[in-house]
């Protein structure tokens, strides 16, 4: 698991990221796609 994955996942929970705001993370590295399509339900598309 990703060092940021729990934050990110708390942040889309809550409200507070949107679907961009959390792909952006796996575009910084922050996430794998894997935990993206984890928080999201969805999969990622590059």
């Amino acid at each position: 698991m990703s060092k940021k994955f729990a934050t990110v996942k708390a942040a889309y929970d809550r409200g507070s990221w949107n679907k961009a705001m959390v792909k952006n993370a796996v575009i910084k590295g922050w996430i794998t796609v894997e935990e993206y399509q984890e928080i999201t339900g969805e999969v990622y598309e590059a």
